[in-house]
């Protein structure tokens, strides 16, 4: 089955809003927990901001245009920007272990898309995506704790 350009370009910058929005989101957490320890968020950051490098050369390698604004993020992001002295540590790592999860989600079930696409998420972007997800998971179990 041939899978429409267009449609594989849509699913990718869909990919790409959500790894956008990460990036985004990891800025106003680090920036929120600068006096605490942040190497793990300035790693995940790091890494989501290396998938947007990746899949934004992907999109324009099928012809495409890469979408420059977050997505599902970008909520908590906003939220962070208007009352960030408001929200407790534990909510931030919560919040982003969410993010984590939503895109955990997204990278199992991305839509339509080429098997060169395929190959890139399931060699590249999936285990990135574990990683962050599960440095998440750790941060999150010691803040409960």
């Amino acid at each position: 089955m041939h899978t429409a350009p267009e449609k594989v370009i849509a699913n990718l910058n869909s990919l790409l809003r959500g790894e956008i929005s990460a990036v985004e989101t990891y800025d106003q957490a680090i920036s929120h927990l600068k006096d605490r320890s942040i190497n793990d968020l300035i790693a995940n950051r790091d890494c989501h901001r290396k998938r947007v490098d990746l899949i934004s050369s992907n999109i324009r390698q099928h012809g495409g245009t890469p979408d420059q604004t977050s997505g599902v993020w970008g909520s908590f992001t906003r939220l962070v920007e208007r009352g960030a002295s408001l929200i407790s540590d534990n909510t931030v790592i919560a919040a982003l272990e969410e993010g984590e999860d939503r895109g955990l989600a997204q990278y199992r079930d991305p839509g339509e898309l080429d098997p060169s696409s395929i190959q890139l998420i399931q060699t590249v972007l999936m285990p990135r995506q574990l990683e962050t997800h599960e440095r998440m998971r750790l941060r999150k179990l010691m803040s409960d704790a």
